[in-house]
């Protein structure tokens, strides 16, 4: 938890107060960084001591209009808890999919940029063939287009992140999922980079320059160790929370 989050305690547990803020902080700097669709991507974090309930957006609400008050809690049944609000159904296929597969998932991230898009039409589309690439690669899965909204989506999307944490989701975008916000939204960060130098890469019109196997080999042992931290990504998601305070966002009510 960035102490930058940190508030008085609401009238509701402070566990879930604290995941509002910092969720909501995720939105605006998922907008900062200019990874929105419009309404259209989603991120969600579960409830410490919760198991069954996670936070997600207010389906409707541009990505900088969010507040900790506005996300909508829910089951892992699709039922609504406590006030009202609108979810998009994909959305919560998605997420509750994650959840119920990976207990150590506290959040779960999906946009749709141009370059996770565009890396998501190929078949096994991302090479180690960057530093950027070599912080994902041990740890990427594939997953084919479904059915949207489909409880057997849902159970396919819950297979595939078995296999990893960063999810190319094909035909589609990207997923990535953390035992913290920061933890997964730098995990999204990583691949989000990796596939931009992916795309690049196949533009140039000459085959990329090739990293040693056994270099590869000893990238994968050190991004298996870093990621098994909880200040992974720490520092860089309080930097991004510095940020849109200066801004001026509005998120912590």
């Amino acid at each position: 938890m960035s102490a930058a989050l940190k508030l008085p305690k609401t009238d509701m547990t402070d566990a879930e107060w604290q995941t509002r803020c910092e969720l909501a902080a995720l939105y605006h700097v998922v907008n900062h960084v200019g990874w929105t669709d419009l309404i259209n991507t989603h991120m969600s974090a579960r409830i410490p001591g919760e198991s069954n309930a996670f936070l997600i957006n207010n389906y409707g609400e541009m990505f900088d209009e969010i507040t900790a008050s506005s996300l909508v809690k829910m089951d892992m049944d699709g039922n609504v808890l406590g006030e009202g609000g609108r979810f998009n159904n994909a959305g919560f296929t998605i997420h509750s999919g994650v959840y119920k597969a990976r207990q150590d998932a506290m959040c779960v991230m999906h946009t749709h940029t141009r370059a996770g898009a565009g890396i998501s039409l190929l078949q096994n589309g991302l090479r180690p063939i960057s530093q950027d690439a070599l912080q994902v690669f041990d740890d990427l899965a594939y997953h084919e287009y479904g059915v949207p909204a489909s409880v057997e989506e849902c159970e396919a999307l819950g297979h595939t992140c078995r296999r990893g944490s960063h999810v190319v989701l094909l035909n589609h975008g990207l997923l990535t999922l953390g035992p913290t916000i920061h933890g997964a939204f730098f995990r999204m960060y990583c691949l989000e980079r990796a596939c931009e130098l992916e795309l690049i890469a196949r533009t140039l019109g000459a085959p990329p320059l090739q990293i040693d196997e056994f270099v590869v080999g000893k990238a994968a042992e050190r991004m298996q160790k870093r990621r098994n931290t909880s200040e992974y990504g720490l520092a860089e998601w309080k930097g991004l929370v510095r940020t849109i305070d200066r801004a001026g966002a509005n998120y912590r009510c």
